[in-house]
């Protein structure tokens, strides 16, 4: 069966680079959630004015790839202690977010979370936020497969791909 998961870890670019190549995931849309602007742009999510998150919906087979293990590579990609923010991208537009699609994907984020900060896998409190999909829309084309189409960019060359690298080095079973 078909199920999505929209996940915020920072830039945008990151999550969907690591996740496109995995076993089960159909499709990767970079997009906007959470906000109050209907339909925003780049440039204004970029501001942090409109309250919505870079994030990556993820479209994948579940039979093939689970939410657990979806959230499994989430909590590695990124730093979910960085409270707006992940390295240098600073403001709410880089949250870390987990927006549920259904109760159960509610239940199974919030019950990792949990575990995490109780086994303090991190030596700060986890500050991702668990909330229901609002106010979704689509980033603009040029966002799609950005890594891909753009590796001599500089923030791809500092950022995305040592993520990308370290990313498909552990996760190398999962990879198609």
């Amino acid at each position: 069966m078909i199920k999505e998961a929209t996940l915020g870890a920072g830039c945008f670019w990151c999550i969907e680079a690591c996740f496109r190549d995995l076993k089960g995931v159909i499709e990767v849309e970079p997009g906007y959630a959470g906000g109050h602007v209907e339909n925003p742009t780049y440039e204004q999510v970029y501001s942090g004015s409109t309250g919505h998150a870079e994030v990556a919906r993820i479209f994948y087979d579940d039979e093939i790839l689970c939410y657990d293990k979806i959230l499994e590579l989430f909590w590695f990609l990124h730093d979910p202690t960085q409270l707006n923010k992940q390295g240098n991208d600073i403001g709410t537009q880089y949250r870390s977010v987990i927006f549920y699609h259904d109760m159960q994907q509610k239940e199974i984020a919030e019950n990792a979370k949990k575990m995490l900060d109780e086994n303090k896998v991190w030596s700060k409190p986890i500050v991702t936020e668990i909330v229901p999909i609002t106010a979704y829309s689509r980033a603009e084309d040029y966002h799609v497969n950005y890594f891909e189409r753009n590796p001599s960019n500089l923030y791809c060359q500092a950022v995305v791909r040592p993520k990308v690298e370290k990313f498909k080095k552990v996760f190398e079973n999962l990879l198609k």
